[in-house]
C-alpha cells in the first residue's frame, strides 16, 4: 500500500444561508453575487443562496484533507479534477505546483491536497509556506448596503464587540458620507473600508464622495471604488483624495484575470496604495511575495466563506509579510454554520490561526449532511 496515494475523493454540495438580518438592511434588497450565473444578471442573486462544494480527500492510510471551493462551482470541471487527482501519489506532487489547470475549482481542490499532505507528514499549512509571522491576524466586522437609520447602531454593536474595523459593500445608491457621519458619532474609533466594487463608476463622483469622506476622517481605504480597467481615472483620483486606494486582485475566477498580471499594472502605474488579494494558498504566497518588494499591505478576501477556506486563509495570513491590514475573514459572524466541528477562534479584532496539523479544522459531519444538496463519490478507475 503507498499511503500517500489519493484512495477516494467526496464533494458535497451545501446551501448555508445567512442569519437574519446581518447581510442587510431589511428594508434594502441588493444582491452581492457580482457576476451572471446559471441565466441570472450579475447583482441578481444573494450569494448565501449559492451553493459550494466540500471536498475530503483521503489518502491510503486514512488521511483526509479538507478544501472548499469558491461559490458558483462547475459540476463538470469538479469531476474532471476530482478524477484526474484519485490514483495520485502525493509524495511524486510539487504543493507550489498542484498538477491541475488553473480554473475557478482550482483553489479548493489546491487547499484539500495541501491539508492532506501536511497532515500526514504531521506539519501545518502554514508550515508548507515558510512558518508563521504571526499568530493572530487582524479582521475586520462586514455589512452589507445599510439605511443611514441603520448604520449607527450596527457599528455601535461591532465595536462593542472589539471590532475596530468594518467594511460595506455600497454604490452610489447609498448614502455613504451619511453613514461615515454616524459612524463617527457612535463609534468615534472605528474606521471603516467602503468597497463599492467600482460602482462610483466615474471619476467626478468617485472623487466628491472622497473629498466628503476625508473631511470625516473615518475611512482607512476606498477598495475598487471606480472600475478596475480605468488606469488614468485612478492615477488622478489616488492623487486628489487624501483616503488611501485599495485595489482587489481576484484569481478566484481565472476567466476574468490573468494569474496576477493587473497587480502588475497596479505597482507599475502606482494606482493604489494597498491590496485586497483573494487567491489561493500558491497564489496568495506569490503575490505576497512581489507587492512586498514594493513595501505595500494587503489583505486577504474572501466570499463571505465556510470554516475550511477562512483557515486557509489565516494560514496564508500568517505567512505573509505584507499582509497587517484587517482581512475579510468573518463568514462564521454572517452564515448560520460554518461546518467545522469546532468554530475558529475568533476573538474581535482577530482571528488565530488553527491549532493542529494541517489546516487544523475538522469538518462538521452533522452539519455536512444537515445542509447537504449533492454529493459525489470518485474512485481511482
Amino acid at each position: 500500500m503507498n499511503p500517500m496515494e489519493i484512495s477516494r475523493i467526496r464533494a458535497t454540495e451545501v446551501v448555508v444561508p445567512a442569519h437574519p438580518g446581518v447581510i442587510e438592511s431589511p428594508s434594502l434588497h441588493r444582491p452581492l453575487h457580482n457576476k451572471p450565473w446559471k441565466g441570472a444578471a450579475s447583482w441578481s442573486v444573494q450569494f448565501d443562496e449559492m451553493p459550494k462544494v466540500i471536498l475530503e480527500l483521503e489518502l491510503r492510510d486514512g488521511t483526509v484533507g479538507l478544501g472548499e471551493l469558491y461559490r458558483a462551482h462547475d459540476w463538470e470541471s469538479v469531476d474532471a479534477l476530482a478524477t484526474a487527482l484519485v490514483g495520485l501519489d502525493l509524495r511524486s506532487v510539487s504543493m507550489q505546483d498542484v498538477p491541475l489547470p488553473r480554473v475557478h475549482e482550482f483553489d479548493g481542490f489546491e487547499m484539500a491536497v495541501w491539508d492532506a499532505f501536511a497532515r500526514s507528514l504531521g506539519l501545518r499549512v502554514v508550515d508548507l509556506l515558510g512558518g508563521p509571522l504571526r499568530d493572530r491576524v487582524a479582521v475586520s466586522a462586514w455589512s452589507s448596503h445599510r439605511t443611514v437609520e441603520d448604520v449607527g447602531d450596527l457599528v455601535h454593536s461591532f465595536a462593542s464587540a472589539g471590532f475596530t474595523t468594518v467594511k460595506f459593500k455600497c454604490s452610489l445608491e447609498d448614502d455613504v458620507v451619511a453613514w461615515c457621519r454616524a459612524i463617527a458619532e457612535r463609534a468615534p474609533a472605528m474606521s471603516v473600508v467602503l468597497d463599492p466594487n467600482g460602482r462610483f463608476e466615474h471619476l467626478a463622483e468617485a472623487r466628491a464622495i472622497g473629498l466628503a469622506l476625508a473631511e470625516i476622517g473615518n475611512v482607512a481605504c476606498l477598495e475598487d471604488p471606480i472600475p478596475h480597467w480605468m488606469l488614468d481615472e485612478w492615477s488622478r483620483l489616488r492623487s486628489v483624495v487624501p483616503i488611501p486606494l485599495a485595489r482587489h486582485i481576484s484569481l478566484a475566477y481565472p476567466q476574468f484575470s490573468d494569474r496576477g498580471s493587473e497587480a502588475v499594472a497596479v505597482l507599475h502605474h502606482g494606482t493604489a496604495d494597498m491590496f485586497n488579494i483573494t487567491a489561493g494558498l500558491s497564489d496568495f504566497r506569490r503575490l505576497d511575495h512581489a507587492v512586498d518588494l514594493f513595501n505595500m499591505p494587503t489583505w486577504h478576501g474572501s466570499q463571505v466563506d465556510l470554516g475550511i477556506a477562512e483557515a486557509a486563509y489565516l494560514h496564508s495570513c500568517a505567512a505573509a509579510r505584507t499582509c497587517v491590514q484587517p482581512s475579510d475573514i468573518f463568514g462564521r459572524l454572517i452564515r448560520s454554520h460554518d461546518l467545522l466541528r469546532q468554530p475558529l477562534r475568533i476573538e474581535p479584532p482577530y482571528a488565530f490561526l488553527p491549532d493542529g496539523v494541517g489546516l487544523g479544522v475538522q469538518l462538521d459531519e452533522q452539519a455536512r449532511v444537515e445542509f447537504r444538496t449533492v454529493e459525489k463519490e470518485y474512485l481511482p478507475q
